[in-house]
Protein backbone atom coordinates (compact mmCIF):
# COMPACT_ATOMS: atom_id res chain seq x y z
CA UNK A 1 0.00 0.00 0.00
CA UNK A 2 1.35 3.66 -0.93
CA UNK A 3 1.85 6.25 1.37
CA UNK A 4 -1.27 8.90 2.25
CA UNK A 5 -0.65 12.74 3.21
CA UNK A 6 -4.19 14.23 4.02
CA UNK A 7 -4.76 18.07 3.73
CA UNK A 8 -7.71 18.39 6.37
CA UNK A 9 -9.68 21.25 7.67
CA UNK A 10 -12.52 21.79 9.93
CA UNK A 11 -14.38 24.79 7.47
CA UNK A 12 -13.66 25.55 4.15
CA UNK A 13 -10.91 28.49 2.85
CA UNK A 14 -7.83 27.46 4.57
CA UNK A 15 -6.02 26.46 1.73
CA UNK A 16 -6.14 23.05 1.79
CA UNK A 17 -6.86 22.30 -1.97
CA UNK A 18 -3.86 24.38 -2.61
CA UNK A 19 -1.53 22.64 -0.09
CA UNK A 20 -2.69 19.25 -2.02
CA UNK A 21 -1.91 19.84 -5.26
CA UNK A 22 1.15 21.53 -4.02
CA UNK A 23 2.44 18.38 -2.94
CA UNK A 24 1.33 16.18 -5.15
CA UNK A 25 3.31 18.11 -7.91
CA UNK A 26 6.53 17.76 -5.64
CA UNK A 27 6.21 13.94 -5.34
CA UNK A 28 5.44 13.57 -8.74
CA UNK A 29 8.56 15.74 -10.44
CA UNK A 30 10.53 13.40 -7.97
CA UNK A 31 9.37 10.17 -10.22
CA UNK A 32 6.84 8.65 -7.04
CA UNK A 33 3.23 7.87 -9.00
CA UNK A 34 1.00 10.31 -7.11
CA UNK A 35 -3.09 10.50 -7.38
CA UNK A 36 -4.98 13.16 -5.89
CA UNK A 37 -8.48 12.17 -4.33
CA UNK A 38 -10.72 15.00 -3.97
CA UNK A 39 -13.28 14.57 -1.42
CA UNK A 40 -15.23 17.93 -2.04
CA UNK A 41 -17.81 16.26 -4.14
CA UNK A 42 -20.26 19.30 -4.40
CA UNK A 43 -17.52 21.54 -5.51
CA UNK A 44 -14.88 19.35 -7.20
CA UNK A 45 -12.24 22.68 -7.44
CA UNK A 46 -9.43 20.23 -7.16
CA UNK A 47 -10.67 18.05 -10.42
CA UNK A 48 -11.63 21.10 -12.37
CA UNK A 49 -8.21 22.18 -11.70
CA UNK A 50 -7.01 19.22 -13.19
CA UNK A 51 -9.08 19.61 -16.04
CA UNK A 52 -7.22 22.91 -16.68
CA UNK A 53 -3.70 21.13 -16.03
CA UNK A 54 -4.57 18.44 -18.82
CA UNK A 55 -6.00 21.01 -20.89
CA UNK A 56 -2.68 22.87 -20.86
CA UNK A 57 -0.18 19.53 -21.29
CA UNK A 58 1.40 20.58 -18.27
CA UNK A 59 4.14 17.99 -16.87
CA UNK A 60 4.05 15.64 -14.62
CA UNK A 61 0.53 14.36 -15.33
CA UNK A 62 -1.20 13.63 -11.73
CA UNK A 63 -4.01 11.24 -11.33
CA UNK A 64 -7.11 13.28 -9.61
CA UNK A 65 -10.46 11.79 -8.74
CA UNK A 66 -13.41 12.72 -7.24
CA UNK A 67 -14.52 10.32 -4.64
CA UNK A 68 -18.00 10.39 -2.81
CA UNK A 69 -16.76 8.28 0.70
CA UNK A 70 -13.43 8.12 2.12
CA UNK A 71 -13.30 4.34 2.37
CA UNK A 72 -13.16 4.27 -2.11
CA UNK A 73 -10.77 7.32 -1.61
CA UNK A 74 -8.52 5.18 0.61
CA UNK A 75 -8.24 2.00 -1.17
CA UNK A 76 -6.94 4.17 -4.19
CA UNK A 77 -3.49 4.51 -2.10
CA UNK A 78 -3.07 0.41 -3.13
CA UNK A 79 -2.52 1.69 -6.34
CA UNK A 80 0.12 4.10 -5.96
CA UNK A 81 3.10 5.34 -4.04
CA UNK A 82 1.31 7.86 -2.46
CA UNK A 83 -2.14 9.32 -2.36
CA UNK A 84 -2.84 12.72 -1.72
CA UNK A 85 -6.30 13.45 0.16
CA UNK A 86 -7.26 16.85 -0.82
CA UNK A 87 -10.04 16.50 2.15
CA UNK A 88 -13.95 18.09 2.28
CA UNK A 89 -14.67 22.15 3.26
CA UNK A 90 -15.77 20.75 6.89
CA UNK A 91 -14.69 18.36 9.25
CA UNK A 92 -17.26 15.08 9.18
CA UNK A 93 -16.46 11.08 9.62
CA UNK A 94 -14.62 11.29 6.31
CA UNK A 95 -12.28 13.55 7.97
CA UNK A 96 -11.64 11.08 11.18
CA UNK A 97 -11.39 8.16 8.56
CA UNK A 98 -8.72 10.04 6.33
CA UNK A 99 -6.64 10.71 9.84
CA UNK A 100 -6.69 7.34 10.52
CA UNK A 101 -5.43 6.08 7.63
CA UNK A 102 -2.94 8.85 6.82
CA UNK A 103 1.03 8.84 7.60
CA UNK A 104 0.43 12.80 7.79
CA UNK A 105 -2.34 14.78 8.21
CA UNK A 106 -1.47 18.43 7.20
CA UNK A 107 -4.39 21.24 8.44
CA UNK A 108 -3.63 25.02 6.73
CA UNK A 109 -4.81 27.86 8.24
CA UNK A 110 -4.72 31.66 7.95
CA UNK A 111 -3.51 34.32 10.72
CA UNK A 112 -6.76 35.00 12.60
CA UNK A 113 -8.01 33.45 15.30
CA UNK A 114 -11.80 32.29 12.79
CA UNK A 115 -9.20 30.37 11.23
CA UNK A 116 -6.60 29.36 14.24
CA UNK A 117 -9.56 28.16 16.56
CA UNK A 118 -11.06 25.74 14.75
CA UNK A 119 -7.25 24.51 13.32
CA UNK A 120 -6.84 23.52 16.78
CA UNK A 121 -10.01 21.77 17.55
CA UNK A 122 -9.52 19.70 14.96
CA UNK A 123 -6.11 19.10 15.86
CA UNK A 124 -7.50 18.70 19.46
CA UNK A 125 -10.39 16.05 18.01
CA UNK A 126 -8.38 13.99 15.64
CA UNK A 127 -5.86 13.44 19.10
CA UNK A 128 -7.62 13.37 21.90
CA UNK A 129 -10.94 11.74 21.02
CA UNK A 130 -10.11 9.73 17.96
CA UNK A 131 -6.19 8.77 18.87
CA UNK A 132 -4.48 10.00 16.27
CA UNK A 133 -0.79 10.53 17.26
CA UNK A 134 0.18 13.77 17.62
CA UNK A 135 2.92 13.82 15.95
CA UNK A 136 1.24 12.69 12.37
CA UNK A 137 -0.76 15.96 12.74
CA UNK A 138 1.07 19.39 11.56
CA UNK A 139 -0.09 22.56 10.63
CA UNK A 140 0.46 25.31 7.84
CA UNK A 141 -0.01 28.76 7.94
CA UNK A 142 -1.59 29.96 5.04
CA UNK A 143 -2.82 32.43 2.55
CA UNK A 144 -0.64 35.17 5.16
CA UNK A 145 -0.87 38.42 4.88
CA UNK A 146 2.82 40.19 5.20
CA UNK A 147 2.71 41.44 8.78
CA UNK A 148 5.56 39.92 10.42
CA UNK A 149 3.98 40.62 13.98
CA UNK A 150 0.94 38.83 12.77
CA UNK A 151 3.09 35.63 11.39
CA UNK A 152 4.61 35.57 14.79
CA UNK A 153 1.88 35.98 16.89
CA UNK A 154 -0.08 32.88 14.94
CA UNK A 155 3.16 31.42 15.62
CA UNK A 156 2.95 31.92 19.35
CA UNK A 157 -0.68 30.73 20.17
CA UNK A 158 -0.02 27.56 17.91
CA UNK A 159 3.45 26.81 19.91
CA UNK A 160 1.32 26.74 23.14
CA UNK A 161 -0.40 23.69 21.47
CA UNK A 162 1.15 20.14 21.30
CA UNK A 163 1.19 19.77 17.19
CA UNK A 164 3.75 20.45 14.93
CA UNK A 165 3.98 23.67 13.50
CA UNK A 166 5.51 23.46 9.76
CA UNK A 167 8.19 25.90 8.93
CA UNK A 168 7.41 29.14 6.44
CA UNK A 169 3.78 30.59 5.41
CA UNK A 170 2.53 30.83 1.98
CA UNK A 171 1.21 34.08 1.30
CA UNK A 172 -1.67 35.41 -0.44
CA UNK A 173 -0.54 36.53 -3.78
CA UNK A 174 -1.95 37.04 -6.98
CA UNK A 175 0.45 35.34 -8.58
CA UNK A 176 -0.53 32.25 -6.73
CA UNK A 177 -4.42 32.12 -7.75
CA UNK A 178 -3.38 33.05 -11.11
CA UNK A 179 -1.12 29.74 -11.20
CA UNK A 180 -3.78 27.54 -9.97
CA UNK A 181 -6.54 29.43 -12.94
CA UNK A 182 -3.39 27.83 -15.03
CA UNK A 183 -3.33 24.40 -13.94
CA UNK A 184 -0.20 24.79 -12.21
CA UNK A 185 0.27 24.26 -8.32
CA UNK A 186 2.00 26.99 -6.10
CA UNK A 187 5.52 25.49 -6.59
CA UNK A 188 4.99 25.59 -10.13
CA UNK A 189 4.48 29.55 -10.13
CA UNK A 190 6.19 31.31 -12.74
CA UNK A 191 7.65 34.35 -10.23
CA UNK A 192 10.71 32.49 -8.49
CA UNK A 193 10.71 34.75 -5.63
CA UNK A 194 6.98 33.77 -4.57
CA UNK A 195 7.39 30.47 -5.23
CA UNK A 196 10.50 29.78 -3.27
CA UNK A 197 7.97 30.90 -0.44
CA UNK A 198 5.54 27.80 -1.34
CA UNK A 199 9.05 25.58 -1.61
CA UNK A 200 9.46 26.23 1.69
CA UNK A 201 6.47 25.17 3.14
CA UNK A 202 6.45 22.28 1.22
CA UNK A 203 9.70 20.90 1.94
CA UNK A 204 8.66 21.19 5.63
CA UNK A 205 5.87 19.03 4.81
CA UNK A 206 8.49 16.55 3.09
CA UNK A 207 10.75 16.63 5.68
CA UNK A 208 7.78 15.73 8.63
CA UNK A 209 6.80 13.38 6.58
CA UNK A 210 10.35 11.47 5.90
CA UNK A 211 10.35 11.77 9.17
CA UNK A 212 7.85 9.93 10.68
CA UNK A 213 6.97 7.62 8.02
CA UNK A 214 9.82 6.55 5.77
Amino acid sequence: MGHIIAALSQKGGPGKSTIARAIATTYAKAGWDVKIADLDVKQSSTVDWHRRRLESQINPVIAVESFGTARRALKAAELHDLLVVDGAPHASEATVEVAKAADLVVIPTSLSLDDLNPAVLLARSLSEKHGIPVDRIAIALSKCGDSAVEIAEARDYLGQTPFHVLGGQIPEKTSFRRAQDAGLSIVECPHPSTRAKADEVVQAIIDRFEKIAL
